[in-house]
């Protein structure tokens, strides 16, 4: 009797006739297979075939674009003056302006303006000159220094009898920072540079102006004079200002232009010594 029965076929050859054949398996997501061939009753144990579901890959979230600032594609002298645009229009910058009518100037007031002004740009060409840090020999003879010239006409308003007062609170504070300034960062302390100069070439000259006829009559002075074209030689100095600035990383950039608002500050407590006794 036992003869008669058909061999016990072996696990592998039912699972792969139930997944060849659809048509013995009506639910093809489970395959039936005997636990014991010996004994037919035996239950049978039932595996899953269904397939494993796949995640799907995450998406790498894309970087949003650099936010580019204010005239960075021309270079960071062109970020320095939209800086100084925002604070030419701030109520603290302005304040420096005064009316013809209200802003009577004082010679004594002047020639403080003059003294504290020249030990700033004494200050600012001796580390130009005098400091071996690379960025700063670039600058080096450039035709703007203002050192001698405000010497020459000091000694000629002393030679008028006027008393030269030494170097006020304002300019002595701005001295003792560019020397702090310039030791720890080159690219915050040509933020000042490059606008004590370009200030003067402008406002300067228009303050020397309106000071003129009310302080000393036709004298031209020194301090307003350049040898050659004074917007070309700023414009050298600009060239050179940007080419320094291509080697800076966006955070060097960045602190030259935080000293902006500083650098105006310092100069308009000394311009404000004209009218102030």
């Amino acid at each position: 009797m036992l003869s008669s029965l058909s061999p016990c076929p072996s696990p592998n050859s039912i699972v792969l006739k139930f997944i060849s054949s659809p048509s013995l398996n009506p639910n093809p997501r489970f395959i039936s297979l005997p636990l014991n061939c010996s004994n037919p009753s035996t239950t049978s144990a039932t595996v899953s075939t269904s397939p494993t579901t796949s995640t799907a890959p995450e998406r790498k979230k894309r970087k949003a674009p650099r936010r580019f600032y204010p005239g960075e594609s021309e270079g960071i002298s062109e970020e320095i003056r939209f800086v100084a645009m925002r604070l030419r229009d701030d109520k603290a910058a302005s304040e420096v302006k005064s009316d013809e009518d209200t802003w009577q100037p004082g010679l004594e007031g002047f020639l403080k303006y003059l003294v504290d002004s020249k030990l700033v740009f004494e200050t600012v060409e001796q580390i130009i000159n005098d400091w071996n840090d690379p960025s700063y020999i670039h600058f080096r003879k450039s035709r703007l220094e203002r050192t001698e010239r405000l010497m020459k006409d000091l000694e000629w308003f002393e030679k008028q009898g006027c008393t030269i007062p030494e170097p006020s609170p304002p300019g002595r504070r701005y001295s003792t920072y560019l020397k702090k300034l310039a030791e720890s960062s080159a690219p915050s302390f040509l933020c000042h540079y490059y606008n004590l100069y370009f200030a003067h070439a402008t406002g300067g000259v228009g303050i020397g102006q309106k000071v003129k006829p009310k302080l000393f009559g036709d004298r031209e002075l020194e301090f307003y004079s350049w040898d050659g074209d004074v917007h070309l030689l700023l414009k050298d100095v600009r060239n050179v200002l940007n080419n320094l600035g291509m080697q800076w990383t966006r955070e060097e950039k960045n602190k030259c232009l935080k000293e902006a608002a500083k650098s105006f500050r310092f100069m308009g407590q000394i311009i404000r010594l004209i009218v102030l006794l």
